[in-house]
């Protein structure tokens, strides 16, 4: 397998602060799944970090007007495009 068919993923703990990216996909199954949804992390929204906490979690977005603290760990299932 070649680089070249390789994707790289990114996901959403790895904003820093200021930046923005739209998201892809929603990971997880179940119950978090639909609440991640819920609370708007939908394919196609643009999703901007502001900050992290102190000891970096949890990280606060902002996402349709509002803001929302994720942990790390939820952050990490959400595949985003800078």
């Amino acid at each position: 397998m070649t680089t070249a068919t390789l994707t790289a993923f990114r996901t959403l703990d790895q904003l820093l602060p200021g930046q923005r990216a739209i998201i892809q996909k929603v990971g997880g199954r179940g119950a978090f799944r639909r609440r991640m949804m819920d609370m708007g992390l939908v394919t196609g929204a643009e999703i901007e970090m502001v900050k992290a906490a102190p000891l970096g979690d949890p990280i606060e977005y902002k996402i349709k007007g509002y803001h929302l603290s994720l942990r790390r760990a939820e952050a990490r299932v959400i595949v985003v495009d800078f």
